[in-house]
């Protein structure tokens, strides 16, 4: 009876839609949860209490967009399981939270609840078909567009390995490739679907991608079988969705000053003094802060990283036309904080030759050459001078004594925080996807742990939102 993108995530229902009595709300702790008929007493308990978790942060959502004329967007992706029915409920959640909710189902989830289901309680068009009209957008460029954070939930394996590997072959993946919105996917399945090694590098493979996976609990499934695979709550997912919406829009009309990736120090028209920094890691943030909503200026040395969407880009090469980049988008941008991630040359030589070198005609010549270096200037300690308001933010790749390292350099530069990461950690840092960082204050450490680097920005935006939310835009 199911489709082939079907998995039974779900404890077996007695009808294929339930009956909802949508008129009968109950509230918990200032948020509002409806709650199907018939459910269980313990899963109303359950519910009452995730509940009460979310409430804060519901509120805040909701005052959020109650202060904009358009309020934030969640486009839920509903695919086909059995748990596709709560969607329905968890729809309702997050416009009690503040939300305009729109859906794109699976042809597979129209199986199981109606497109009219969420047409009715959405007040939205439901997306099914890849094709609008002829008179309207491009059907999933217009979702993508619209949408502040993409919620698919219930996410089964089928559409889980899709997103891995970049399928698109229905409106729901169609619309995922082409959205650069937040995503979150919230999975339903077989325990031994999602135990199976395809489906957990799949998994892998999205959050290395920055995806957010909200686990699924273990329980009686559809299937009959006890284990991992139940969908997550809806409360719960409607939380983290919650979450994930208030930092899409965490700093919104705030300005960013961003440096990334190595310098170049060129000895002669062909040689240099540089380090294997790829600028990946303030590119990546620098996309964040953007999706984020702030204004970001990214000043860049030689690197091969496309331009973030939505970032003002400087390329430059020398530490001399980044720190000259820099000071004046300072004074042009009036950013709310800084973060210089590049890895500038600490020295550069003295004099650059207009030839290539060339090495001696007699070989004993040529065993030894000197170059005299002289310093080069100091870009975060320069910003971090001329800061007032602005949060400062430095980076510090160091071989040895990380912590002492870092905090002298929080001390001798005036920054407000250090990104410390050890280069003596192999196969992380320069030029990998992943890395170590101990944020660093004047107080305390805090040691990561190996993650993403787009994860890393992530924590690491987060950290001065809270800051500069403290401030007035300037």
């Amino acid at each position: 009876m199911f489709s082939d993108e079907e998995e039974t995530g779900e404890a077996p229902i007695n009808a294929a839609v339930p009956d909802y009595e949508l008129d009968r709300p109950r509230r918990s702790g200032g948020l509002t949860v409806e709650v199907a008929a018939g459910a269980a007493p313990m899963a109303q308990a359950a519910a009452q209490t995730a509940a009460q978790a979310a409430a804060q942060a519901a509120a805040q959502a909701a005052a959020q967009a109650a202060a904009s004329s358009c309020p934030p967007t969640v486009l839920l992706g509903v695919t086909g399981c059995i748990a596709a029915y709560k969607a329905a409920e968890l729809l309702r959640l997050l416009q009690k939270a503040g939300a305009r909710v729109k859906v794109v189902m699976t042809p597979a989830a129209a199986e199981f609840v109606t497109p009219a289901t969420f047409r009715a309680l959405s007040h939205e068009d439901v997306a099914l078909a890849p094709i609008a009209s002829a008179d309207e957008p491009i059907h999933h460029i217009s979702l993508a567009a619209e949408a502040d954070v993409f919620l698919i939930a219930p996410a089964t394996a089928n559409t889980i390995n899709k997103l891995a590997s970049g399928i698109a072959d229905n409106l729901l993946t169609t619309t995922a490739l082409a959205s650069e919105a937040p995503m979150l996917i919230a999975p339903a399945m077989n325990v031994h679907m999602w135990r199976d090694a395809v489906t957990q590098a799949a998994l892998s493979t999205l959050r290395a991608r920055g995806i957010q996976v909200i686990e699924p609990e273990a329980g009686l499934l559809a299937c009959g079988e006890v284990g991992e695979g139940r969908l997550a709550s809806i409360e719960t997912i409607a939380e983290r969705t919650i979450a994930e919406l208030m930092r899409a829009h965490s700093l919104q009309g705030r300005r960013l000053l961003v440096t990334a990736g190595a310098t170049r120090e060129f000895l002669d028209p062909v040689r240099f003094i540089s380090s294997p920094a790829s600028g990946r890691t303030g590119f990546l943030l620098a996309e964040e802060a953007a999706r984020r909503g702030a204004a970001v200026c990214l000043i860049a040395g030689p690197s091969e990283l496309p331009t973030p969407f939505g970032v003002e880009l400087k390329r430059v090469i020398s530490a001399e036309e980044m720190l000259a980049a820099s000071i004046e988008a300072f004074e042009r941008f009036a950013p709310d904080a800084v973060v210089c991630t590049a890895a500038v040359a600490d020295y550069r030589p003295r004099l650059r030759a207009e030839q290539k070198l060339k090495k001696p005609d007699e070989p004993e010549a040529a065993a030894t050459m000197t170059i005299e270096l002289v310093l080069n200037p100091d870009i975060l300690l320069t910003l971090a001078q001329r800061k007032e308001r602005c949060f400062v933010v430095g980076f510090a790749a160091e071989s040895e004594h990380l912590i002492v390292n870092a905090r002298s350099k929080l001390h001798h530069k005036g920054a407000d925080l250090i990104v410390a990461n050890s280069i003596a950690d192999a196969g992380i840092g320069f030029a990998s996807e992943a890395n170590r960082w101990h944020f660093v204050d004047a107080d305390t450490a805090e040691d990561t742990g190996v993650q993403p680097k787009r994860a890393l920005v992530g924590k690491l935006l987060d950290r001065i939102s809270e800051r500069i939310s403290q401030e007035a835009p300037r």
